[in-house]
């Protein structure tokens, strides 16, 4: 794994070199995407050139707690941005009375526009922390927390990603959690998706499973997501 993380950390620093840029901004969530991800780029760029930001939006309080536990143990430089009144004002201003799908895709992509804003005042790129587990099956926001410069982690599975917080020495506590949005209290992503990361690990490594009802909504979750892995379509005239 040691290795793994190596050539992980050569590719981030390429790609910010290529850049010219100060270095990487992401969202720290609490969660162990979030922390692995800042602990690579500390380790890959240094502490100066990675910033962690802290976008609480109506979000439970633990996750905050757990992202300054991080960013304090492992010294990522962070800040906090509080959106839960710019959300407010967003959805008020409509009109609407949006289900929460929707309001849970709005809370993903105001975060998206406040790390590009703060990227590009301060010449760092914004990276996502979005595994292959949820790549794969669309477990994310479309031009939310996909919206990105950089994907270091979507060709890690979710077991991939535990291993790499051992070894990078994320807090036991937030490996352990379990996997959550923080849309509510006791949300989880598994029993958002109907089965275990490691079921889904399993049939993304091998192509096979043994639980056929696991498969097949894996299936159409991947089938179902296609669109946000693809390009924007553009019409182009023919001669």
């Amino acid at each position: 794994m040691r290795n793994i993380i190596i050539q992980c950390e050569k590719w981030l620093c390429d790609k910010v070199a290529k850049a010219n840029a100060n270095g990487i901004i992401l969202g720290l969530s609490g969660g162990i995407d979030s922390s692995v991800l800042a602990a690579l780029g500390r380790e890959a760029l240094g502490s100066d050139k990675v910033l962690g930001v802290i976008m609480p939006c109506h979000s439970i309080p633990e996750d905050e707690q757990d992202a300054r536990l991080l960013a304090h143990e492992l010294d990522v430089n962070f800040m906090r941005v509080d959106l839960s009144g710019t959300f407010d004002t967003l959805c008020g201003s409509t009109g609407e009375n949006f289900r929460s799908l929707v309001k849970s895709n709005m809370k993903a992509r105001l975060r998206m526009v406040t790390l590009y804003a703060l990227g590009q005042s301060k010449g760092l790129l914004v990276c996502g922390t979005s595994n292959r587990s949820e790549y794969e099956t669309g477990y994310f926001t479309k031009y939310g927390d996909s919206g990105v410069d950089l994907m270091p982690l979507a060709s890690f599975l979710k077991r991939d990603i535990r291993a790499m917080a051992r070894e990078l020495h994320v807090p036991e506590r937030i490996i352990t959690k379990a996997p959550s949005a923080g849309l509510y209290e006791g949300q989880t992503d598994e029993g958002d998706m109907g089965f275990t990361y490691d079921v889904l690990d399993e049939y993304l490594a091998s192509g096979s499973i043994s639980d056929p009802k696991a498969k097949d909504r894996i299936d159409v979750m991947r089938r179902r997501s296609e669109h946000k892995r693809k390009p924007i379509p553009i019409f182009r005239t023919q001669e």
